[in-house]
């Protein structure tokens, strides 16, 4: 038994051991060291496998078009193109403010130093900024700024009236990042408090700020710190109640912050609708449950890599929070256009990952099929070139060697006049059988001579 097992062990060595000989002589080239290093490595895991420790099979809700899902901008840097994010409070918009101005691979990094918030992000060549943001430009629109403020401060701020007329080609590519509502609900709870106010918030809507009877005030203090969560739910004018949603939507539509312009049921409906739209034709979106595919999205959107990857912290604040059910439905409650839109947007950006990893998947096999067209007949190529050098190295020493070359030709050279002699029999005897008549023998004597030659003919052929 032993014994068996050790020829056996040693026909499966000489085996792969002829087979890599093999492989040398068909592919000796650099292409084939990279097939054989990835053909015996150990599969790499997914990268972007799910971060928020759910199923990884995701089943859409929605109908979106292909333009809806293909998300590539040309972002000329060295252009006039704009990056504008839009910082959402508490979503994780100051993490992915540090990336952009201090993790992406640029021709002119962004110059940060040690004390500063405050970034100088310049494009190559030139003394103006290609990133809009906090760690950049700083609050030049307000403290958190929304869509409404951006869209109409950003063109002023950057170009002012008379450079606006002069560069109307300039591209603004609006980017932001949503959380989970009651995360992000419980996370400015915690936050407001420790003293947070934002009362540098502009509000700024149809070119002026709310009055106090639009927006009154949650507490009659400097600040609301130390409140507890059942009076931060109870306030009716506080603005964390659906923040994503009034934050992402066009309030001129509304009448901005006069509610009584019209009913609340329709109110509600277009500012849903608004956030919806103005999220969908974004340049980009990312969500704080998914930082890995939020990283990969951006990167294939703008063609832009980051030096680090994005690390996903399943473990914050908001997490740490102890609520019973009763407070997560008063809290989904509150926020029920934020839950509607999470929900949306989730699946547009589940949706569009998909679809990008689709197209990153066909493109690495198109060029894997296109590798393998060129090694098949680079080795094709050299292998008819080693036979073409051999035979014509040596040609007649070839035909020497080959004992059936001169039998070949002796016989080709004998069959040709026969050949010829049968034909011109043949031709002589048909003008004959045009003028007399054949009788039965004759015919079949000649059926017989033909059926012979054409016999003969091919057997010759067949042998040759």
């Amino acid at each position: 038994m032993d014994e068996k097992s050790n020829k056996l062990l040693l026909a499966l060595v000489m085996f792969f051991l002829f087979a890599v000989i093999v492989l040398q002589y068909v592919c000796p080239g650099t292409e084939c060291q990279l097939l054989r290093l990835k053909a015996f490595s150990s599969p790499v895991p997914d990268p972007y496998r799910s971060e928020d420790e759910s199923s990884s099979r995701f089943v859409p809700r929605y109908n979106f078009s292909r333009g809806d899902l293909l998300r590539k901008v040309d972002f000329d840097i060295k252009g006039d193109d704009l990056i504008v994010f839009l910082h959402i409070q508490k979503t994780g918009g100051t993490t992915f403010g540090r990336h952009l101005v201090r993790n992406i691979q640029l021709e002119q990094p962004c110059e940060c130093r040690v004390g500063q918030k405050k970034c100088t992000c310049h494009r190559p060549g030139k003394r103006e900024t290609w990133l809009f943001s906090r760690f950049s430009t700083g609050w030049s629109c307000g403290l958190h700024a929304d869509w409404t403020e951006l869209t109409s401060c950003v063109p002023a701020v950057v170009d002012g009236k008379r450079d606006a007329r002069l560069r109307p080609s300039r591209n603004f590519h609006y980017i932001t990042i949503l959380r989970d509502p009651v995360s992000r609900y419980l996370s400015e709870w915690r936050h407001v408090q420790r003293g947070a106010t934002w009362k540098a918030s502009l509000h700024v809507c149809d070119g002026r700020p709310p009055t106090s009877e639009e927006l009154p005030s949650c507490y009659p203090g400097d600040d609301w710190s130390g409140c507890p969560l059942k009076e931060f739910m109870d306030c009716p004018y506080n603005l964390a109640n659906n923040r994503q949603v009034r934050m992402l939507s066009d309030l001129t539509l509304v009448g901005c912050y006069n509610l009584s312009v019209m009913p609340e049921k329709q109110r509600n409906k277009v500012l849903l609708e608004s956030a919806k739209s103005n999220l969908k034709h974004m340049a980009f979106f990312g969500l704080t449950e998914f930082q890995r595919k939020t990283q990969y999205l951006f990167e294939k959107t703008f063609n832009m890599n980051f030096i680090s990857p994005f690390t996903q912290y399943n473990t914050t604040r908001a997490s740490s929070v102890e609520i019973n059910e009763e407070v997560q439905k008063r809290i989904e409650r509150l926020n029920f256009l934020d839950m509607e839109l999470y929900t949306y947007a989730k699946d547009l950006f589940l949706q569009r990952y998909q679809f990008m990893r689709q197209k990153e998947h066909q493109e690495a096999r198109r060029k894997r099929q296109e590798q393998r067209k060129f090694l098949k007949g680079r080795f094709l190529q050299t292998h008819f070139q080693g036979q073409s050098r051999g035979q014509s190295q040596n040609p007649t020493q070839n035909q020497s060697q080959n004992p059936n070359f001169n039998a070949n030709q002796n016989l080709t050279q004998n069959l040709i006049p026969n050949l010829t002699q049968n034909s011109s029999q043949d031709l002589s005897h048909k003008g004959n059988r045009s003028n007399q008549k054949r009788n039965p023998g004759q015919e079949q004597n000649d059926s017989n001579s033909s059926n012979g030659t054409n016999d003969y003919i091919g057997s010759v052929e067949k042998w040759r």
